[in-house]
């Protein structure tokens, strides 16, 4: 219990990321705009739940491989350490392991409730989380690109955007009466990053008709 006031979203991983030919692995580090410190990953499917924990607005922390789990199964001594602790801006605490389905296996199922059992020991919550849904993963990945502050642009730019999309207006009709495309789409797609202006990223592809608005403004459906 007395782990629970730690501030394990600051820990450095437990084990270090190793690569192996033929294994299919892919490890690396991944800038959070979250945090604006680097977060480690082991595959192509971590990389890309770290790109959703750095969008969603609610989470304020993100450290990958936070701990070792020791725990005997009754037969042999076992250890786990979980992909990522995430911390929440209403202060809770998340362990989430990333898994695709298909590559659950027992003994991994068996480590993901012994987790899960020790999270709700000290308050915790945990996930397990699998793939992500490909239309929306696309989104994100090119929205990723441009997530660092440099990417925000003039000021004006800015606020011209804001302006224009006050109620929902196709992304390259917005972009053209703002001005000079090199310059405005950055800005825009920094600012759809920090969800100042939204668009329905989770059914089709952003392209020059998709509908941008201003978030909390009225109309859409999404």
């Amino acid at each position: 219990m007395q782990c629970r006031g730690l501030a394990w979203e600051e820990t450095v991983p437990v084990r270090a990321f190793r690569w192996s030919r033929g294994l299919g692995h892919f490890p690396g580090w991944w800038w959070t705009a979250t945090t604006g410190c680097h977060v480690g990953f082991e595959s192509w499917l971590e990389q890309d739940r770290l790109v959703v924990l750095d969008f969603d607005p609610d989470v304020v922390g993100i450290a990958s491989q936070p701990f070792w789990l020791h725990w005997h199964d009754g037969k042999e001594k076992r250890r786990h350490a979980p992909d990522y602790f995430v911390r929440l801006a209403d202060g809770r605490a998340r362990v989430v392991d990333v898994r695709a389905e298909d590559q659950v296996d027992e003994r991994t199922a068996e480590a993901f409730a012994a987790t899960e059992r020790a999270c709700s020991a000290v308050g915790w919550e945990f996930a397990h989380v699998g793939v992500p849904d490909p239309a929306l993963m696309a989104n994100l990945r090119w929205l990723a690109r441009y997530r660092h502050p440099r990417c925000a642009g003039r000021p004006e730019i800015a606020g011209r955007l804001r302006e224009i999309f006050a109620v929902p207006t196709p992304l390259l009709t917005g972009t053209v009466d703002v001005g000079d495309r090199l310059a405005v789409l950055p800005a825009l797609f920094h600012l759809m990053w920090r969800q100042e202006l939204v668009a329905d990223l989770a059914h089709e592809r952003l392209g020059p008709s998709t509908l941008v608005r201003a978030a909390g403004s009225v109309g859409g459906s999404w």
